[in-house]
């Protein structure tokens, strides 16, 4: 009875600690994802092909990427330089003015 009593023990102590470090796992992988892009990159570069089938990636990618905005709230300014780079256009000069629709997309 005692021999069993051990590998329970044991068992449970096998698995606390893969639990624990697929915590870990999950926990380094999202603080990765707050990181810029390019630093991202790195990070995830790392990751073996493997772990892509049990870390639940694009949960914590949307989680991690949501943003603060809400629908209705007023974008962030920023300025961009014009087609011909001659001057430079302010998204808060447009503000009262006219309509400004904003496209965020990949054409690749």
């Amino acid at each position: 009875m005692g021999v069993r009593r051990t590998r329970v023990k044991l068992l449970i102590m096998w698995i606390l600690a893969a639990l624990s470090l697929y915590v870990l796992m999950l926990a380094v992988l999202f603080g990765a994802m707050l990181l810029p892009p390019t630093r991202f990159a790195r990070v995830i570069s790392k990751v073996p092909d493997p772990l892509f089938a049990v870390l639940p990636l694009e949960q914590l990618w949307l989680l991690a990427r949501k943003g603060h905005l809400q629908v209705g709230a007023t974008a962030p300014d920023f300025d961009l330089p014009t087609v011909d780079k001659t001057s430079r256009v302010k998204l808060s000069s447009f503000r009262g003015q006219r309509p400004v629709v904003l496209v965020f997309g990949s054409y690749t």
